[in-house]
């Protein structure tokens, strides 16, 4: 019941730079669970800001009355990493001793906020259901930590893909859980829901 809203929430992407450089924005009213209405977009080009400050931008929605005000920070990620399992990170022995190092218990109270680690790879799924006319699936995987969020490559008409893939993230909070989710890509639809898995960082 506002034209005026305010929502003071905070999200975090991980922008890499062989990716696309635009964020899409998209406004939505909602009347009930059923009915809602896109109110306009706009797009910010990621590329064309100052790096390490944050920037006001106020942005008018296209092809619709309204803007959207937003502060937007880019700073290089920090722990944050997609390899192959070829070239995982923290696979090399020098790096793994630095890092034994840096989370010895002399160095615990350096970094209260700095708690470690998580490394995760990802190697393959076995008899997953098959999604499409076809009786395969084109299945992806999506992994989230606190409010990070990554993903593998799609692997299409497959029911036992590989992936192979090392993810790195940083841990902000021990009593997280580690969210694992298969998706079936679905061209422009909303991806199917393949299966899920969650690992308490506790249990590791």
């Amino acid at each position: 019941k506002s034209a005026n809203p305010q929502w003071r929430e905070q999200f975090d992407f991980h922008y890499f730079s062989d990716r696309k450089d635009m964020l899409d924005i998209e406004v939505w009213r909602k009347d009930n669970k059923k009915h809602e209405e896109l109110l306009g977009t706009c797009q910010v080009d990621i590329t064309a800001l100052p790096m390490k400050q944050t920037n006001c931008l106020e942005l008018p929605l296209e092809k619709h009355p309204g803007s959207l005000l937003m502060l937007v920070a880019v700073a290089p990620c920090t722990g944050v990493s997609i390899s192959d399992l070829c070239v995982c990170p923290l696979g090399d022995p020098s790096e793994r001793q630095q890092i034994a190092q840096r989370y010895c218990i002399k160095n615990s109270f350096r970094d209260i906020k700095d708690i470690g680690f998580l490394q995760v790879k990802v190697l393959k799924a076995v008899d997953l259901l098959a999604a499409d006319f076809s009786g395969k699936s084109d299945p992806f995987c999506v992994l989230e930590l606190g409010n990070d969020s990554l993903q593998t490559h799609t692997v299409y008409k497959n029911l036992n893909p590989e992936w192979n893939k090392v993810f790195t993230f940083p841990i902000k909070d021990i009593h997280d859980v580690l969210e694992v989710t298969v998706f079936d890509e679905d061209g422009d639809k909303p991806p199917d829901f393949l299966g899920k898995v969650a690992i308490p960082l506790l249990s590791v």
